[in-house]
């Protein structure tokens, strides 16, 4: 029986998105502690959901679950991280080379708009930007996998993107960073008007390694070290 498959209770059910939810979102980052008694308040339900719902995270491998230790958010090795974006770029450049040919006017017009709110977005505080930038970022992203349409396509990035691991690759981000991120979306809007399969897998593979790249700078930093990274 595979985890999806698994019988779930509805109070199990609520904590399992409220708790992935913030796994994913940054909320909970890579090593925090899980405990029970928090996530009982945060959840609202009782202990027993919110352990049904730690066990299908462990299972999906957000969670390490350790024997009279707790629960702790999973915390991703610098090989981990190079594979992970590895079939990233494989699995998004894919795609890319195949919405170059299939994306139509509404969805082409929709990523430029998309592209340029996240240039707009520069001039808010912080904490606004991250959340509106990561939103728009990821709309971007979908619109292009739905483009290429490939369900299998879909599923198999959902593996590798669907990770906690956007949002903290944008805080890592210098503004240099930031501005070639926004370049490599505008290029890749041109790659699609122009509707050229082999530039448009070219850019979306360079986006995804430079992503990448910021969180290695940061592991190799003077405090890398203590992130987990």
């Amino acid at each position: 029986m595979t985890v999806k498959d698994a019988p779930v209770s509805t109070a199990g059910g609520k904590a399992y998105d409220l708790i992935r939810s913030a796994i994913l979102s940054g909320e909970f980052s890579p090593g925090r502690r899980l405990k029970e008694e928090e996530l009982t308040t945060l959840c609202e339900v009782s202990r027993t959901p919110v352990r049904e719902a730690l066990r299908r995270l462990a299972l999906e491998g957000l969670v390490v679950v350790t024997p009279n230790a707790g629960a702790q958010v999973s915390e991703t090795s610098p090989g981990e991280l190079a594979e992970v974006y590895a079939l990233r770029a494989m699995i998004e450049g894919h795609a890319a080379e195949r919405a170059a040919s299939r994306i139509d006017a509404g969805a082409l017009a929709r990523l430029r708009e998309l592209a340029g709110e996240m240039e707009g977005s520069l001039g808010l505080a912080a904490e606004a930007f991250s959340r509106e930038f990561a939103a728009v970022n990821a709309e971007f992203h979908r619109i292009i996998l739905d483009a290429a349409m490939s369900p299998r396509l879909s599923a198999m990035a959902a593996l590798v993107v669907e990770l906690p691991l956007t949002r903290r690759t944008l805080a890592l981000y210098s503004h240099d960073d930031l501005i070639r991120s926004m370049g490599h979306h505008r290029e890749l809007v041109d790659a699609f008007e122009a509707r050229d399969c082999a530039w448009a897998a070219s850019v979306m593979k360079s986006h995804i390694h430079a992503a990448h790249q910021a969180l290695v700078r940061y592991a190799h930093g003077p405090s890398g070290a203590s992130a987990g990274l």
